[in-house]
């Protein structure tokens, strides 16, 4: 079993998945990372030179392999939801587990970075509003859902813990 944490960018997914595997003695996996080391490319350029549809197929690739995988902790990228068939492999290989935020926190969290491509534009929270709308659907689907705005990672992984302790007692 994999632990895929889905949910949008600046909610926690990297930290507490990197936390969540050491206190599992589990491996920890960021796709981002993944794929940038696989392209040899950062996430910007692959979306600036190839696009968001070819960042998704690959993705979708890499998803793949690590689905393969057992005892890993997955720290997907904000959109790979979009793509039901994405959804399913996570779901049969794991438990999925949405990691959310309010707007004003998210926009906080990313404010210093400038590697997340869907953020640059005038408005970032305004997007931020939006694109949390589109994929509230798709986040949904997660087995369960933890809100990271008023917690700490320790706090967050303990919660994760509990459900998936829960989950194998059934």
């Amino acid at each position: 079993m994999n632990i895929y944490l889905i949910g949008f960018m600046g909610t926690g997914k990297t930290a507490v998945g990197g936390e969540l595997a050491k206190k599992k003695k589990w491996q920890f996996v960021d796709l981002d990372d993944l794929i940038e080391l696989r392209e040899k490319k950062t996430i910007a350029s692959i979306f600036a030179k190839e696009g968001e549809p070819y960042f998704r197929r690959l993705e979708s690739k890499v998803l793949k392999d690590v689905a393969n995988e057992k005892n890993f902790v997955v720290a997907c990228g904000g959109g790979i939801v979009t793509n039901k068939d994405n959804i399913k492999i996570m779901k049969a290989s794991g438990m999925v587990i949405c990691l959310a935020a309010k707007p004003e926190i998210i926009l906080k969290r990313t404010a210093r970075f400038t590697h997340r491509p869907l953020l640059n534009v005038a408005n970032p929270k305004e997007r931020i509003e939006l694109l949390l709308k589109l994929r509230a659907p798709y986040y949904a689907q997660a087995d369960k859902s933890i809100d990271t705005s008023k917690f700490s990672i320790k706090e967050v992984v303990a919660k994760i813990s509990r459900i998936v302790l829960a989950k194998r007692k059934k």
